[in-house]
């Protein structure tokens, strides 16, 4: 296996594995990974259409549909027409849903700290750099992938 080979199966590796663990931990809270980054995601950006949801997470828009069905029943978040198109309904989240990332944020910071926290600020400003040049050569590659 060549060095990028290995470098990307251990990213992808260390990823994965966050992302497992997270979900473990969530659901030992009673909570749930794919609704705190959808209610992360509304509350970083504002309100948004669920076509922007899908896209952002590459989910179906029934996936997603689906989803914010459930967050609403819930009183995390809620539709309202949109000022400019009354065909678009913009999703918001709720102050009940703000208490939900309130609860859950902990044990995502925790688990972050814990990975990134053995590199040291000169390791971790390294790789912040090495990662902001990777992504952008995934852009390009990306690009290069689009019709003209």
């Amino acid at each position: 296996m060549s060095a990028p080979d290995q470098l990307a199966s251990s990213v992808f590796s260390l990823f994965l594995r966050m992302h497992r663990l997270m979900n473990r931990r969530m659901a030992d809270q009673g909570a749930s990974l794919a609704r705190t980054k959808l209610l992360l995601f509304l509350d970083r950006r504002g309100p948004a259409r669920a076509a922007d949801i899908a896209e952002f997470f590459d989910n179906a828009p029934r996936t997603v549909t689906e989803a914010i069905d459930g967050l609403e029943r819930d009183g995390l978040v809620v539709r309202a027409p949109d000022a400019h198109d009354r065909r678009v309904k913009r999703v918001s989240i709720t102050e009940s849903g703000r208490r939900v990332i309130g609860e859950t944020e902990p044990l995502r910071q925790g688990l972050i700290d814990g990975v990134f926290g053995v590199l040291d600020a000169g390791e971790q400003a390294a790789l912040s750099g090495m990662m902001t040049r990777m992504l952008a050569a995934l852009d390009e590659q990306e690009r290069s992938d689009r019709p003209q």
